[in-house]
């Protein structure tokens, strides 16, 4: 197991073949290897974590052609504009929600000065745009379960190595990372603007940002189609049946109606699903989403946490994990207040040079493994080592929605 591993890490890091091939590597090697039967290793690329994140995918991609075939709904300002986007990053995968936001922020670029003779308040305006957006879409996507594919690894490594723990339901996760997320997003605005766009900036800016010329562009766009109301109430709808699936041990939710069979993906494919069933009244015969659009999907995404999932599945089963545990065994009398902080240093530097995705796929059965040897719950780990994987903020390399900006 431990030479597969090496194997798959190789090629994860050094991108000697296309990434697609390594996600899908662990359904030859772990067979031909005898490390696991094939259904074994299937059964991890279709799971109730990758539904939901399925489920999801298509109602980003959904709302993404409804609403963004047309740049004509920029913000008023630089808060507006960070604010929506941290609100859409909450519900869709945080690369969907920058690159949805990244058309409002070119239609406000474009209204400015460009060239050599570009003011220099406006050079720096245009940068806090640009950061706005796709950092908004990073900080604020740990807020849920479905914003970024570091949570849903999370996730589904939990559920994996722990399948007799209580699994981390949309909701538990939806009250622990709304205040984090908040606390980070607040920060993050407040340094934008003391670097970018000072309150005297407002001046200089004030002849090309006219409320006037915003009004009749929103005035434009005219009032909402049947289609865009009705993916809107589904959306609302799925949010709804995620957030009370389970609620508190006083108050179960509806899923208790299923005796727990039901889990959140269920209900996102459940929910995707009527968008290929309702009519969008545009066309006779269409509807709101068909199978074509669904070729834009990130399916990389998705084979990439089947491959984390057969992965985890496989250290644990194959022995390997009790392997790791005694070779931490140095770390067990280590104080936590020193080992956490650590963890999302090391999370984050290496994230910044590897996809985020994938260092996370990496860290977190080691994490789980010291959290085993230190005897402390894996998740005062596991979180830390998550969330500091999402904040590659120092090149394109460490997350897709910075390729977005960049």
């Amino acid at each position: 197991m431990l030479a597969v591993l090496a194997w798959v890490i190789t090629w994860w890091i050094t991108e000697a073949v296309p990434m697609l091939v390594t996600y899908m590597s662990p359904l030859p090697l772990f067979p031909l290897f005898g490390i696991a039967a094939t259904d074994d290793v299937t059964h991890s690329y279709m799971d109730d974590v990758i539904a939901l994140v399925l489920g999801s995918f298509i109602f980003a991609l959904a709302i993404t052609l409804l609403f963004c075939g047309d740049p004509l709904n920029p913000q008023l300002l630089l808060l507006g504009l960070c604010a929506t986007t941290a609100f859409v990053s909450m519900w869709m995968h945080n690369v969907a929600a920058a690159m949805m936001m990244m058309p409002v922020a070119t239609e406000i670029l474009q209204r400015l000065p460009s060239g050599p003779a570009q003011p220099g308040v406006v050079r720096s305006f245009c940068k806090a745009v640009v950061l706005g957006v796709i950092y908004s879409a990073a900080i604020r996507g740990m807020s849920t379960i479905t914003g970024t594919g570091v949570n849903l690894i999370l996730v589904g490594m939990w559920k994996s190595y722990f399948p007799e723990a209580k699994p981390i339901s949309f909701s538990t996760w939806f009250f622990f990372g709304v205040p984090v997320g908040s606390v980070d997003f607040l920060c993050f605005v407040g340094i934008l603007c003391l670097l970018y766009c000072p309150r005297e900036a407002g001046r200089g800016l004030s002849a090309y940002l006219d409320k006037a010329h915003l009004k009749r562009e929103l005035d434009l766009l005219g009032p909402m189609a049947f289609a865009e109301k009705t993916i809107l109430a589904v959306f609302a709808m799925l949010i709804v049946l995620w957030m009370t699936r389970s609620i508190t041990d006083d108050i179960p939710g509806w899923g208790v109606l299923f005796k727990g069979r039901a889990g959140d993906g269920t209900v996102g494919v459940m929910m995707a699903t009527l968008l290929f069933i309702i009519p969008n009244k545009t066309q006779k015969g269409e509807k709101l989403m068909d199978w074509n659009k669904c070729k834009k999907l990130p399916w990389n995404i998705i084979l990439l946490l089947g491959a984390g999932f057969a992965i985890a599945d496989r250290v644990r089963s194959s022995g390997l994990a009790d392997v790791l545990s005694e070779a931490l065994g140095f770390l067990e009398e280590a104080p936590y207040l020193a080992i956490a902080p650590a963890v999302c240093l090391v999370s984050a530097t290496i994230t910044e040079f590897t996809s985020n995705n994938a260092t996370t796929t990496l860290l977190v059965p080691l994490l789980i493994q010291i959290a085993n040897t230190m005897r402390i719950h894996p998740l005062l780990l596991m979180i830390p080592g998550a969330i500091g994987a999402q904040f590659a903020f120092l090149l394109p390399t460490g997350t897709p929605s910075n390729v977005v900006g960049f």
